[in-house]
């Protein structure tokens, strides 16, 4: 019922857009490869384990000056002088300033792609040969061979229809739910809906900022109706529906969450999809290419990949590289690129980070012991602090205000390319200020009501 009625109320929009004259269409430009490197290949390197280059993703350096500050809690604003390349052999840097090397457990790159020379060599490669690439909007100039190919990557990964990319995560779920809304705009008699006309949104209480900003705006636009259930509470969620009079509904929720680490009850949300008829959209971006067994994300994991209408994702999480996507049917991509304001007025990604965030896609597919390793290091965790963690996001709560500011960083977020001395060395640390024991016994306490 929910892909029916939607498909019917898309295409009934597509045809209003049409008569008004206002659809917009996306034609790639084809890029030309100039003739000295007509002769050069595009294959792509793949490797079995963990090289040194890995480490660049989670092995940094930092200042002592900005060190001290930070420990001391000093506002900055990045404005600390960094000189030179960094530190040598005895610790400083190349003007005398004192450096420290800190390990990264607060960023998303998950898989190490960042630094993987496969990747890098697609940016260089694509840069030498076209620079940043055409600097427009996509529905100008931006859109090319680059982005396309990326597209249908993406498409393939999601096991969508299509895939429309866009220049964030953020500007991804923007652009898709002021869309959404603009169905209720478009179908409504007299151009202003009423509110049984209006598209009614359910939002999980803990979505992220990017969905609450989109349902704000559409919200402005008087085009739908927010209509927010309490974290993955299945429940609250059927009692909302039922009670519903709006017929068009869209349940939007992120599929694993940003700070608390858990994921959305997904397979609990296709029963009630079939039930209510709604149409299901799912934030994947800390899920794509960490879960299941290609990393097509969490629908893959819970096995409802065909229940899941919408998948929106980023690439500058496991991807290691910068941008947003929209998985989707092709009327639906062609809503969003002619009513998605985020989508439509912003300046196309440039083609080097297309060229390197497709080769991305392809490393994380072929080397599967990215995704293996990553769920290692999460049985580790377990293992080492008894703390019952479900994903590489892990929300460290404490008892007191104190002792938050002593551990600096309660969410944690795990890499493929940490290793086991990693975690000793971050469980170390922690234990000066965090009782392990108690977090597990509350954690488990707290499951033991869900």
């Amino acid at each position: 019922m929910a892909a029916w009625c939607w498909d019917y109320w898309v295409a009934e929009a597509l045809l209003k857009l049409e008569s008004l004259k206002v659809m917009r269409s996306l034609r790639p430009i084809h890029l030309i490869r100039p003739e000295s490197n007509q002769t050069e290949s595009d294959e792509l390197e793949f490797y079995d384990g963990l090289r040194q280059w890995d480490r660049a993703s989670v092995e940094v350096q930092i200042s002592e000056t900005t060190f001290q500050k930070w420990l001391q809690d000093i506002p900055s604003s990045g404005d600390d002088t960094v000189i030179g390349n960094g530190e040598d052999d005895d610790g400083a840097g190349p003007c005398g300033g004192k450096f420290k090397k800190l390990l990264i457990f607060s960023g998303n790159d998950y898989l190490g792609l960042s630094s993987h020379p496969t990747v890098i060599k697609a940016a260089v490669k694509a840069a030498q040969l076209h620079g940043m690439g055409p600097r427009g909007s996509a529905l100008i100039c931006g859109y090319t061979n680059y982005h396309r190919l990326l597209e249908s990557a993406l498409a393939d990964l999601k096991k969508k229809e299509d895939c429309l990319l866009c220049p964030t995560g953020f500007a991804a779920n923007m652009a898709l739910i002021t869309a959404v809304g603009s169905v209720g705009l478009l179908l409504a008699e007299g151009g202003k809906p009423k509110r049984d006309e209006r598209v009614a949104i359910f939002s999980d209480a803990l979505n992220h900022a990017s969905i609450i900003d989109g349902i704000r705006l559409a919200e402005k636009q008087g085009s739908l109706v927010n209509i927010v259930y309490r974290h993955c509470d299945m429940v609250h969620l059927n009692s909302l529906l039922s009670s519903c009079t709006m017929k068009k509904k869209v349940v939007v929720t992120d599929s694993l969450f940003s700070m608390d680490g858990d994921f959305a009850p997904i397979a609990e949300l296709v029963k009630l999809r079939r039930k209510h008829g709604f149409l299901l959209a799912i934030d994947d971006a800390h899920a794509t290419l960490v879960c299941g067994k290609t990393g097509g994300g969490a629908a893959e994991k819970f096995k409802c990949e065909n229940d899941v209408d919408i998948c929106i994702g980023t690439l500058s999480k496991a991807s290691g590289c910068h941008g947003g996507f929209i998985a989707c049917s092709k009327k639906w991509k062609q809503l969003i690129q002619s009513r998605g304001r985020s989508f439509i007025f912003s300046t196309s990604t440039p083609v080097p980070i297309a060229a390197a965030a497709h080769a991305a896609v392809n490393v994380a597919k072929q080397e599967t012991w990215r995704r293996k390793a990553i769920w290692n290091r999460v049985l580790e965790f377990r293992a080492m602090t008894r703390i019952p963690i479900t994903s590489p996001i892990i929300s460290l709560i404490v008892g007191s205000e104190v002792k938050a500011l002593e551990a600096s960083r309660l969410r944690i977020a795990l890499s493929a390319v940490h290793t086991r001395d990693d975690l000793r060395k971050l469980v170390t640390a922690l234990s000066e200020c965090i009782n392990f024991e108690e977090i597990g016994f509350n954690c488990k306490n707290y499951s033991s009501k869900l």
